[in-house]
């Protein structure tokens, strides 16, 4: 059998022109101000932790691109009942992450290493079954690369030190998660 659709190849097009543009310019066409903000800062502590600026670029930009592939897929109503349950399920995750990292930095020495990393561990690990089906190997390789990096507990010991350098950073991250909860995006 001929298995035709040109609306599955558009959407591959979509999908293969988003992901070769993942720059700062067009990816403020898809990523709102405070989104983008929260990658800046994400970016500067990737770079100030790892000391290598390609690998920070090169984790932000998997983060876009997988970010812009979903949207694509849910515009394009490509989840099926159950995987919109899942996807459910992320969202509630990423919003439990999002509350926690805000915990941890608004108490002092509340901050546990392996609970941020357990969320952000789920998330991955949620995000992998969500895309499973609609995604290529190569990006799931790019999610489990940024879940992993930004899960790692010496990164986040070091992001939630108190008195440690990427204290600012950290502030401007939690502000942004923050008015992202009050408008409701995650």
């Amino acid at each position: 059998m001929d298995h035709f659709s040109s609306k599955d190849m558009a959407l591959s097009a979509q999908k293969k022109i988003l992901s070769r543009m993942a720059t700062k310019s067009s990816v403020q066409m898809f990523i709102d101000d405070t989104t983008s903000e929260i990658l800046d800062e994400l970016y500067r502590v990737s770079k100030g932790y790892s000391g290598n600026k390609t690998e920070a670029q090169k984790v932000i930009k998997d983060l876009v691109k997988i970010a812009v592939k979903i949207g694509l897929l849910f515009r394009n109503n490509r989840f099926s009942t159950e995987e919109l349950g899942i996807a459910t399920d992320f969202k509630k995750k990423l919003h439990q992450g999002a509350m926690t990292a805000i915990s941890f930095y608004e108490v002092d020495f509340t901050f546990d290493n392996g609970v941020m990393s357990e969320l952000l561990t789920s998330c991955r690990d949620l995000l992998l079954k969500l895309v499973n089906t609609h995604l290529t190997p190569k990006s799931h390789n790019r999610i489990s690369h940024v879940f992993n990096h930004y899960s790692d507990p010496e990164l986040l010991t070091k992001l939630y030190d108190p008195s440690g350098t990427f204290r600012p950073n950290l502030t401007k991250i939690c502000k942004g998660l923050d008015k992202l909860m009050e408008d409701g995006t995650i």
